[in-house]
């Protein structure tokens, strides 16, 4: 393997996500579901107090810049990121 380039090893060493035994399995479909509509209830929630409060383009933009700041975080701290 010494011989290998970095991408010829990766091929050896990934998991096989086709294998029964790697996915990802939801042991309680109602929690989820409960979890979900929870989320979607804080969200629209939260989503009518900011067009509420946000009454002029200073605020929306200084909005506008922490959710763009925080997909960024999101993006650059992905732990299945390629390097």
């Amino acid at each position: 393997m010494s011989n290998m380039t970095v991408n010829q090893r990766n091929q050896f060493d990934r998991v096989e996500l086709s294998v029964p035994t790697t996915g990802v399995r939801v042991r309680n479909r109602k929690s989820l579901v409960a979890f979900t509509a929870l989320a979607f209830a804080v969200l629209v929630t939260l989503s009518y107090a900011a067009v509420e409060f946000l009454d002029s383009w200073a605020r929306l933009a200084v909005l506008g810049g922490i959710v763009a700041t925080t997909v960024g975080a999101m993006i650059a701290l992905d732990p299945r990121r390629p390097y």
